[in-house]
């Protein structure tokens, strides 16, 4: 497992106090195993806290994975068994955070101190639990959840899957230096959602994506030009040889409609 860590050469004022150590691990879930897949957040965890990292970042719905299967084999179909048996099996991995899912990243942040943002699909019991939300979930370096945020509108395909969130989960917390916020994903290009985190105070913002630089190149440097701050993208990654062998619908998954033609997925 690789992990990029961003630090800064020097602060202005010299201070260790005035540097933030970040690890953005972007990485590929167990697809469809949220259990394996919180594993692997874990073990990224833990790899950022060794490198000396006070914060580390996930993308966009880690945990149990973004629902690619849906544009890729007719997940509009109406009352289609094969469309409700793969929902099934997505909504059963969504994580319950009332559950306890989470718990052992929990600890990992207790133990380290290490401050945590990451992407889940998350299974809410105070919505019915039949609902999944793209929720961004931070976890501070006591190991509390400090906020749940879902997804306010999801985007494209992804309204097949997700429920429509709120702004409940808008929220900022302090990470000396700084005041830390995230969004996921389209969110990151509404402007209002933007000020909402602006308007307690954030300066250091985490945008959080399933993957593309066509996202990202432009947005983040445009965010921390408006909140004249600090942004991190950090995306998932996901390639072909990263779906298991028992993925519902795999050869359909792991291929692409282009003029008419089924092509294999890129690496």
């Amino acid at each position: 497992m690789t992990m990029e860590i961003l630090r800064t050469k020097a602060s202005e004022s010299g201070r260790d106090q005035d540097v933030l150590v970040i690890g953005v691990a972007q990485i590929a879930p167990v697809w469809f195993k949220r259990t394996r897949t919180l594993e692997k957040a874990c073990a990224a965890a833990e790899l950022a806290a060794a490198q000396g990292c006070r914060l580390v970042v996930f993308g966009e719905a880690l945990a149990p994975g973004y629902p690619f299967w849906i544009e890729r084999t007719d997940g509009a179909r109406f009352d289609n068994p094969k469309q409700k048996a793969i929902f099934a099996e997505y909504l059963d991995q969504g994580v319950v955070i009332e559950r306890g899912d989470l718990e052992p990243l929990q600890a990992v942040a207790r133990q380290h101190g290490l401050s945590i943002y990451i992407g889940v699909m998350e299974r809410a019991p105070d919505r019915g639990g039949h609902s999944l939300y793209c929720s961004l979930v931070y976890i501070d370096a006591e190991g509390r959840i400090g906020s749940v945020h879902r997804k306010l509108q999801p985007t494209y395909e992804e309204r097949m899957a997700w429920a429509q969130g709120d702004g409940h989960g808008l929220r900022v917390h302090d990470l000396a230096p700084f005041r830390v916020g995230g969004l996921n994903c389209f969110e990151n290009w509404m402007p209002l959602s933007r000020a909402a985190l602006y308007a307690q105070g954030e300066d250091l913002h985490i945008a959080a994506w399933p993957g593309g630089l066509h996202n990202t190149q432009d947005l983040t440097r445009f965010i921390a030009r408006e909140a004249r701050g600090f942004v991190v993208s950090v995306s998932g990654l996901m390639r072909p040889q990263d779906f298991p062998a028992d993925t519902p619908a795999l050869a359909e998954i792991l291929a692409v409609q282009r003029r008419g033609r089924r092509t294999p997925l890129a690496g």
